[in-house]
């Protein structure tokens, strides 16, 4: 039989697959000799048979009774005894950290005969006891038994009548626990179930279950987590935080998530119990103030906070218990954080000698720099100020303000701009925090659900607003000064600050892009670790960067921002705007005489062109793409020509009626797949040989110009060579040297690579048109047809045209650069699809050994650090 269970003892942080974060990482502070409660955790294993079968696997359930019963030993007292009661904890845990998207279960073995054993526990305290209970039910009853969790918050807010939770009293507790019974036994038909091993097997397969919610099959697409994985379930003896002011919870950091800056960071709860920091339904002190509160607990979490951090070499966040002055670790793991601190931290642990210049590269990723590249609010905008609140999660965030997550699904999906505006958010409230530029809350520490979930997304977020007196209900919030603001209007946020606008406050552009443009120095501490980091990078990386730029500006921007040459120049972007005639003259010329009347006219522009791109470029290869047009873009509209000529009768004129008949020739069902690219040089002679000889002389006019010559569409050999020759001809003529090669756009360019390597120079992957044509997709069309259809049904986790598919389309890569090597050992191989700045198909190009990679002029940044990432990490290694 599978091993399925494992004590806390047996584990340690390396298994992660098997044990879940979580659980892994409470088996590594067992290890470690820190106060862990005991307990034991069920692997991620069995989950994926549970889900894979619907239901417990074979076995489990033994093995699940021999753990507890090992606990229940070396606790001394048995699950749910009357007089003496064993609880447990019911805890998800995941491979990867997903805060709040999978179940939790506290204070299981309670029912109405043990409820009064914890009260002899706790040496009377019968509050203690009966707000454990409550909170049992009402936790059970939402996760497990599917209960609308609003059910029994309406029920605590009605008891409360505007008291706070610290008012209540053991009645009070006592009285709801019936009330909860009652909301149960209403929505289910049955009684809430007193026996303790049933509450715990119960609990167990809601875990498990919790899998496959919506809101964790949101997230892991979010932050694509495979859907494969499974989650563990951790089964802990309960310490409680709710046993009087000499108890507590809490939750901290080794450094600042937000800024990276080192010392004391974290929020504590006195009388509270586990979730209650996170879901922000009290606010908060400050962690500083727990040494005012109990200094030896305090000296204690310093303690082993340090040597957590030392052990991981990390930042760590840790959820702890202080039970009547004892302090015990609920959890840690490598902390979220922002895309600020995640640099500086690197770099710190670097002067601290715990990482390297190697790892601290491999801490960051392109998607966190990318964020350092967004503009910020100006400084000087301060007079539109309503409030202030918690700087959670930094970014500067302009929107319409909102009052529910499908509220602002519904105005993103339209195009608008939202800020998410709650009182505390939990939750079911990702798709809205996902769709909306910011967060804002009015309770809740920089630890709350809201900041933490915030963080991993990048999201601008300020939390603990207390000034803010928020309503969902009217669809608005007050501001100090009777400033009211009501869903629809516009405020910003500032995530850095924590302070909050009314109205649409200026932006300006980031000090990072600043840094990449060359015109900020590094004395600012985040460009400072900024350009220690890229600088590693730059020496480690093996892929060289080029940009996509179709004119002199954007290869001039791309080269500050450290392009090393352009791999994919369109030229028919040239011939948009006032040059569109030209090129519709020169494909609907009916004589000889027109067509070389066009091409003269064109080719001047052309050259003009090369010439200002070869001296941005200043001796760095540029690889230029001839002209590749499907025809409806350069040709008068079919219908609207049609309609013209028919209104128009016998007056219409004549040339009218010469181009409509062209037209009607030309006119294509699907023109993406028609006659553009190779083809169309081929059918309409003298239009490579113009472009050709403009590139040629562009680059005899500019001192180092380095010209390579790109041929789209091909398919076949035979169309290169005839290209090929043509332009080799041309370019003897001129007396210039290029490299001629082709873009490897069409699938069986890529399946016949052998034959194709023979006529090419070098292949340039355009990977949008071949996952156009592998998958058979308009990309046009599919993207708003059903494409989030297909990422709710898991038919692939991430769009193929934002993330290389590596199984099809990465495939058909890989086949292309062996074969094509294969006939010629020096080709040049590279990518210029919109893939080449996405980090992980990236990734793929240095495993399959391309030569570049090209992207946009602002992707460039996260492409370089991404290469030297790639050349840093090792295939399939754990980066999160």
């Amino acid at each position: 039989m599978p091993k399925y269970v494992y004590d806390f003892t047996e584990g340690n942080k390396d298994l992660k697959d098997l044990l879940g974060g979580k659980g892994a990482n409470l088996a590594e502070m067992t290890n470690l000799g820190l106060p862990v409660p005991p307990g034991f955790t069920i692997t991620t294993d069995a989950c994926r048979r549970f889900l894979e079968d619907g239901g417990l696997p074979e076995g489990l359930e033994e093995e699940i009774s021999r753990h507890l019963a090992a606990l229940e030993g070396r606790m001394g007292r048995r699950l749910g005894q009357a007089d003496d009661p064993l609880l447990v904890s019911v805890r998800s845990g995941a491979k990867f950290s997903m805060p709040g998207m999978m179940e939790t279960v506290l204070n299981i073995g309670l029912n109405d005969q043990s409820v009064h054993g914890l009260v002899k526990q706790a040496g009377g305290n019968e509050r203690f006891a009966w707000d454990s209970y409550r909170r049992l039910i009402q936790m059970f009853g939402k996760t497990v038994q599917g209960i609308d969790g609003e059910l029994f918050d309406e029920a605590l807010e009605e008891l409360k009548n505007g008291r706070d939770d610290l008012e209540l009293e053991a009645a009070d507790f006592q009285r709801l626990v019936e009330t909860y019974k009652g909301i149960v036994r209403e929505q289910t038909g049955q009684d809430f179930p007193a026996d303790p091993h049933e509450q715990m097997r119960m609990a167990v397969m809601a875990v498990f279950e919790s899998w496959n919610a919506p809101r964790a099959v949101l997230y892991r697409r979010q932050e694509r987590i495979p859907a494969d994985l499974g989650t563990a379930v951790n089964v802990c003896s309960m310490v409680f935080g709710n046993c009087g002011m000499d108890s507590g919870t809490g939750v901290a950091f080794t450094r600042d998530p937000g800024s990276g800056h080192q010392g004391v960071y974290g929020d504590y709860l006195q009388n509270a119990q586990g979730e209650d920091v996170v879901a922000g339904i009290r606010n908060t002190m400050p962690l500083q103030d727990l040494e005012r509160i109990d200094k030896s607990v305090y000296d204690e979490l310093m303690k082993i906070m340090e040597t957590l951090e030392n052990h991981y070499r990390d930042l760590c966040d840790i959820e702890f218990t202080v039970e009547r002055g004892k302090l015990w670790m609920l959890q840690t793991r490598v902390g979220k954080r922002t895309a600020g601190a995640a640099f500086r931290i690197a770099v710190q642990l670097v002067d601290q000698g715990l990482i390297d210049l190697d790892e601290a590269v491999t801490r960051v990723n392109g998607a966190q720099l990318a964020q350092l590249m967004f503009p910020r609010f100006d400084g000087d905008a301060k007079s539109a100020r309503i409030t202030t609140g918690m700087n959670a999660s930094p970014g500067a965030a302009v929107g319409k303000a909102v009052f529910s997550s499908a509220r602002a699904v519904e105005l993103a999906a339209a195009g608008e701009a939202v800020i998410l505006v709650r009182r505390e958010t939990n939750p079911d409230d990702l798709a809205g925090m996902i769709a909306a530029q910011g967060v804002l809350t009015s309770r809740g520490g920089k630890t709350s659900h809201a900041a933490v979930v915030a963080r991993g997304m990048g999201k601008t977020c300020v939390c603990g607003a207390e000034e803010l007196e928020v309503s969902t209900k009217e669809r608005r919030f007050t501001a100090p000064g009777g400033v009211v603001v009501s869903e629809g209007d516009v405020i910003s946020i500032d995530g850095s600050s924590g302070a909050v606008y009314l109205g649409e406050v200026p932006v300006v552009p980031s000090p990072v892009v600043e840094y990449f443009e060359g015109a900020t120095d590094q004395d600012d501490e985040l460009v400072a670790a900024v350009h220690r980091i890229m600088t590693h990078a730059d020496a480690a990386r093996r892929l060289k960067v080029r940009a996509n730029a179709d004119n002199a500006e954007d290869a001039s921007r791309a080269r500050r921002f450290g392009a090393e040459g352009i791999g994919l120049c369109r030229t028919e972007h040239m011939f948009l705007g006032d040059r569109r005639q030209l090129v519709e003259d020169l494909v609907l010329a009916s004589s000889e005489e027109e067509r070389d009347r066009a091409l003269a006219a064109l080719e001047p522009l052309q050259k003009a062109d090369f010439v200002e791109i070869f001296q941005a470029m200043a001796g760095l290869p540029v690889t230029i793409r001839l002209i590749d047009p499907p025809l409806h873009e350069f040709l008068p509209d079919y219908t609207e020509l049609s309609v013209k000529v028919a209104l128009a009768g016998e007056q219409a004129e004549e040339k009218d009626r010469r181009v409509l008949a062209a037209v009607k020739r030309l006119h294509e069902q699907n023109p993406m797949l028609g006659l553009r690219g190779v083809r169309l040089g081929l059918v309409i002679p003298g239009l490579f040989a113009m472009q050709v000889r403009a590139i040629a002389e562009a680059a005899k006019a500019v001192e180092g110009a380095r010209a390579e010559i790109m041929i789209p569409l091909v398919g076949a050999v035979q169309e290169l060579e005839h290209v090929r020759d043509e332009a080799r001809r041309i370019l003897a003529e001129v007396g210039v040297e290029a490299l001629v090669g082709t873009m490897i756009e069409v699938p069986r360019a890529a399946l016949t690579a052998a034959q194709i390597a023979e006529a090419a120079e070098f292949f340039s992957f355009g990977t949008n048109d071949l996952t156009q044509m592998t998958w058979a997709f308009s990309r046009d069309d599919v993207e708003a047809a059903f494409f989030s259809k297909y990422l709710e049904l898991g038919v692939f986790g991430v769009s193929p045209f934002e993330s290389l598919d590596r199984d099809g389309v990465g495939r058909l890569v890989r086949i292309a650069a062996e074969e094509g090597r294969a006939t010629r050992p020096d080709l040049k191989l590279g990518i210029c699809g919109e893939h080449g700045g996405d980090p992980d198909s990236i990734h793929f190009c240095h495993q399959v050994g391309l030569d570049y990679v090209s992207c946009s002029p602002f992707r460039i940044p996260v492409a370089r650090l991404e290469a030297g990432r790639a050349a840093l990490v090792s295939t399939g290694s754990d980066t999160r």
